[in-house]
């Protein structure tokens, strides 16, 4: 069976994706290459453990392989693969009588933040001297103190890199609560670390 054509409309990864459930197995090697990072830390940021994450992580890259047959465009991939991350987190905690979003842990923390919170790298503000001088843990403490549902937005935008509208579909929420969350939780952020000096 041959790989799907790639239309000149394709997002890299829907191409991908289209030439996995062709066939390609290097299709698939480069979608995971792309998203394994971001996708354990999103699930290691709300369970706080590593061997709870790296289990999930599994489980939800498994469901990509199992799904390559029935995929096909309804959003974007990566909207489509936080989809199954947040599903299978959800799973997790209702297996555990806990539906809800906990812990963070510190590894690749304060690239992310960083990232979502600079708005000019070469600012010398304090929210930029923060960032370069103190260590991950402060970044973990300032995440932790972003109720669940404000850090699973956070999460969602800066480590799946979704849009406002993919966050609202795949959370149920609107976009103008979805708006909220994100300025609640990067506001949050700003005042936990700029309070660290």
């Amino acid at each position: 069976m041959g790989a799907a054509p790639v239309t000149a409309s394709d997002d890299p990864d829907e191409s991908l994706m289209r030439s996995y459930a062709g066939g390609s197995a290097k299709a698939f090697e480069q979608l995971y290459a792309r998203h394994r990072g971001g996708t354990y830390r999103y699930l290691l940021r709300h369970t706080g453990n590593r061997a709870t994450a790296e289990e999930l992580h599994q489980e939800v890259w498994l469901k990509v392989v199992r799904a390559r047959d029935a995929w096909h465009r309804q959003a974007r991939f990566t909207t489509w693969l936080y989809t199954i991350a947040r599903n299978r987190l959800v799973d997790h905690w209702r297996a555990r009588r806990g539906a809800r979003f906990v812990s963070l842990d510190d590894e690749g923390v304060e690239s992310a933040v960083e990232a979502a919170l600079m708005e000019d790298r070469h600012e010398a503000g304090p929210l930029s001297s923060t960032l370069r001088l103190e260590s991950g843990q402060h970044l973990v403490a300032a995440l932790e103190t972003i109720p669940p549902a404000q850090r699973d937005a956070f999460l969602l935008h800066v480590e799946g890199g979704l849009a406002l509208r993919e966050i609202a579909t795949l959370s149920g929420a609107s976009i103008e609560t979805v708006k909220s969350r994100l300025r609640y939780a990067y506001g949050r952020l700003r005042t936990a670390l700029e309070d660290l000096q």
